[in-house]
């Protein structure tokens, strides 16, 4: 560590010492309230910072005379300026990229861009400093036992070399690989009940059995569970049940199935289980009482010392909290911390906020932030603004210091790894401070995702109406079907051209509900265009196509046989991916067309 760095920029590993538990969560609180007390000095701190390290550079010899004393102010005139750029400094060695996996929808996009995101000592330190923060703040809420274990539904993947000869992969196959891992359960006392053979057996439902297998032999130690995203969690606990009887047999005979075929895998959980004819009971009885309840409270019931799930909720995820709620029957749901690829943003500093209204402290140190403020259009016909053709009016960019409670922004980020006034793409409202840092809550990726002509819907826009719909469907079939997942499409190939929304259900619903369905959805969408154009036929009905028993998965599979993990993996809301759409087509069993605006 550099002595002359300034102390608020320092990481935060200066202020944690090798001792308890408490002396850690006290220790690293301490340094978040000292530095969110004076974010805006310390953002100005790190600005400088990255400056400094970056002023050589070839993009920046054009602003500036090198030697100068005077360069940091010139430099910083370059904040009105509005594009992203990455500086391709040197000093720090760059340890890999972290990329979205290949294929044809990569985390964090619709459409599958594949982005390749420099990854430095300091991108490990800031994640290992998230997550230990974070662990601090929930263990005020939710004390867990110390020694405890943790059921982690979490997935590497493979890495491979760029043509400069660069490593690069996911940024969860580099963490779960990196000795930040292993120091951050060793920090919060608390370690995962999967080696890491398991993590990295690049087969995720041989991996899913595994993490249940294990989560299960260790039942009585789990003090929480979690997974990178909520979909994670819901697909696992979906695969329990169509497996548990297997999973009770290998319990009861300290076996492994024959459907665990990867040598080291199999291996490393033969070394952990042996024969439990007691817990295997126990599990069967608790199965057998639930099941006929649809799994109703399986969670508690399977792991009675549980105090909390914990994973990334908020955006896309959040519809896969119906059925996580159904499985947890009342065990606090804990929505996890606020980050990119690029860099982390903040924790959530209240883990006892529900989901729907969490917030995120921004941590200051991590990188510079600005805010673009965003306003929306009101009745707007379909004019094009600097952010592109969707229905925001962008002023220009502040500092963290400058940002207004119940305001929207997008996030620009400059980083210490070397991206210049980088654009998130998010749609952040300010909910209120944290001492002197935002706490912000994510309202939705700001690009369009539906659109014919005039028309303007987002993600958020797609599950407000989706939700409703799904409310007919389960009240209107004695609760028997129950929405599994949805995607949509604009489809332009008509004459006019209309929304189509993809269901798969489970359980059995009646034509004439799903009629019902899809005119509830095409009369809930509120945007003026959609509106408008619906009346003078300008957009034709929307159709609700309804897809057989499985066919999400088969996503999935396409998108992990492309190269990615299931723990980065996003169902996309909206897709015009010629592979996802031809599996969308061929796995649709009826349509449905809306008889709103008839």
């Amino acid at each position: 560590m550099d002595k002359h760095e300034p102390e608020a920029v320092r990481s935060t590993s200066s202020y944690v010492n090798n001792g308890n538990i408490n002396d850690h969560e006290g220790d690293i609180i301490r340094w978040f309230e000292e530095v969110s007390a004076k974010a805006g000095a310390v953002q100005t701190e790190v600005l400088c910072r990255i400056l400094k390290e970056n002023f050589k550079v070839e993009y920046l010899k054009k602003w500036l005379l090198v030697g100068k004393e005077d360069y940091l102010f010139i430099i910083c005139k370059l904040i009105t300026d509005h594009h992203p750029f990455f500086f391709g400094k040197k000093k720090e060695k760059i340890l890999i990229f972290l990329c979205g996996g290949g294929g044809f929808c990569s985390s964090g996009t619709t459409e599958g861009r594949q982005k390749f995101v420099p990854f430095t000592r300091h991108s490990a330190q800031t994640t290992l400093e998230t997550f230990t923060l974070s662990a601090a703040y929930r263990s005020r809420v939710y004390p867990i036992r110390e020694g405890g274990k943790i059921l982690e539904f979490i997935y590497s993947g493979n890495q491979f070399k760029t043509k400069g000869g660069l490593i690069a992969g996911t940024a969860t196959t580099h963490y779960y690989a990196s000795e930040e891992f292993r120091i951050k359960q060793e920090r919060t006392k608390s370690f995962t009940c999967s080696p890491y053979e398991v993590i990295s057996a690049g087969d995720y439902k041989q991996s899913t059995y595994c993490h249940l297998l294990l989560g299960l032999f260790f039942s009585h130690d789990v003090e929480f569970i979690t997974s990178a995203f909520v979909y994670g969690i819901v697909q696992a606990f979906r695969s329990f049940e169509e497996l548990w009887r297997d999973l009770c047999h290998d319990i009861r005979h300290g076996t492994l199935s024959s459907r665990i075929k990867v040598p080291k895998m199999r291996e490393a959980v033969l070394e952990i289980i042996t024969p439990n004819e007691c817990l295997a009971s126990r599990i069967e009885g608790i199965c057998e009482e639930v099941e006929v309840m649809d799994w109703f409270g399986l969670i508690p019931k399977l792991w009675p010392n549980a105090k909390y799930v914990y994973s990334i909720m908020t955006g896309s995820m959040q519809p896969y909290l119906k059925r996580l709620r159904h499985y947890a029957n009342g065990l606090p749901l804990v929505s996890g911390d606020y980050g990119s690829s690029e860099s982390w943003i903040g924790v959530n500093v209240d883990p006892s906020s529900p989901p729907e209204s969490v917030t995120f402290a921004v941590v200051p140190t991590f990188s510079y932030f600005e805010f673009i403020p965003l306003y929306r259009h009101k009745h707007s016909c379909g004019s094009s603004h600097d952010g592109g053709a969707d229905d925001f009016v962008e002023d220009k960019p502040i500092p963290l210091s400058k940002v207004k409670v119940g305001q929207e922004y997008e996030i620009a980020l400059t980083t210490f790894t070397g991206l210049y006034r980088c654009r998130l793409g998010d749609v952040v409202e300010v909910g209120g401070f944290h001492n002197g840092t935002p706490k912000l809550n994510f309202i939705c990726r700001r690009k369009l995702i539906l659109t014919v002509n005039i028309d303007k819907n987002t993600e958020k826009d797609l599950q407000a109406v989706v939700e409703k719909a799904s409310h007919i469907l389960q009240s209107q079939t004695n609760n028997n079907a129950e929405l599994v997942d949805f995607t949509s499409y604009a489809d332009l190939t008509t004459q006019p051209g209309c929304y189509v929304i993809f269901w798969e259900i489970k359980g059995e619903a009646h034509d004439h509900v799903l009629q019902s369905c899809s005119t509830e959805m095409d009369a809930a969408f509120v945007d003026y265009g959609y509106v408008v154009s619906r009346k003078t036929s300008s957009i034709g009905p929307l159709e609700l196509c309804i897809l057989e028993k499985g066919t999400f998965k088969k996503i999935l599979d396409c998108f992990v046989a492309n190269g990615a993990t299931l723990g980065q993996f996003k169902t996309p809301r909206c897709t015009n991916n010629p592979l996802l759409l031809n599996i969308l087509h061929a796995c649709t069993l009826k349509i449905f067309r809306s008889t709103a605006y008839a």
